[in-house]
């Protein structure tokens, strides 16, 4: 854990140098191994070493920053995947912990039960920021549309998804997943993501995303670890949703 809070944390200079206001980190920044190891190294919040260390950091450099997520003990001694909003003075104005679990077999036999070791979050989470409103999510929660929608009615202007995402579904679905959250409810978009080898054959796909309202995508960090930058224009929500107003236009219907 030490190296990527090392590593996170001069992330996070290079993103003030560039003139970011917000900086976003990954799905499990603080480590990512197999489930056994998550729980070993998992703590209460106040003694995470991550969760200070970029608390900290965002103090230092006064910007906001998005934790994509740690492992954390909640209250009952259940292991959460939490994602913390922190602002430029070092303190937590939001938390959200992951609502849908990556069960999963793959075709190539790769298996992940992230039920068998998290506890499923159970409430959606919007944050305000001086710039936007921003619903948190995190990875596998990116195929389930109907969470983004009910965020977006309820004012999210940006979606954060921090990821962990595996190769082969990444190369198969996670560009068009995005873009679809995106166009669907004039959105931006933004995509921290894990990349490279990390233990046996776990392997992430990369590729973290700025996708505009429109479904455009702005920045693409590729497959190496890296800082992607950009301005977001919230005028662009704005005028997607008054082209493509569906959000006012959903129907009950009967099956």
């Amino acid at each position: 854990m030490g190296k990527n809070i090392e590593v996170g944390c001069k992330s996070l200079r290079a993103a003030q140098d560039q003139g970011a206001e917000l900086a976003l980190m990954p799905e499990n920044v603080g480590f990512l191994g197999p489930g056994k190891e998550m729980l070993q190294q998992a703590t209460v919040e106040p003694s995470h070493p991550a969760l200070s260390a970029f608390c900290e950091m965002s103090a230092k450099t006064g910007m906001w920053t998005l934790i994509g997520s740690l492992a954390v003990l909640d209250a009952s001694g259940s292991l959460v995947n939490r994602s913390f909003l922190v602002n430029g003075t070092g303190s937590i104005v939001a938390r959200y912990d992951k609502i849908h679990m990556f069960d999963v077999d793959l075709p190539g036999g790769e298996q992940y039960r992230e039920s068998d070791r998290y506890k499923p979050g159970a409430a959606a989470c919007l944050a305000s920021t001086p710039w936007a409103t921003i619903g948190l999510t995190v990875c596998y929660d990116i195929r389930f549309p109907h969470l983004y929608r009910r965020l977006a009615q309820r004012g999210a202007q940006v979606f954060t998804v921090p990821s962990a995402f595996t190769r082969p579904t990444g190369v198969a679905h996670w560009h068009v997943l995005l873009r679809a959250r995106a166009i669907e409810n004039g959105c931006y978009v933004l995509a921290p993501a894990q990349c490279g080898i990390h233990y046996g054959k776990r392997a992430t796909y990369g590729h973290s995303l700025i996708v505009d309202p429109w479904g455009e995508i702005m920045e693409d960090a590729g497959q190496d670890p890296g800082l992607i930058v950009a301005e977001l224009d919230l005028t662009k929500v704005i005028s997607a949703r008054n082209s493509l107003p569906s959000l006012h236009h959903d129907r009950s219907f009967a099956m």
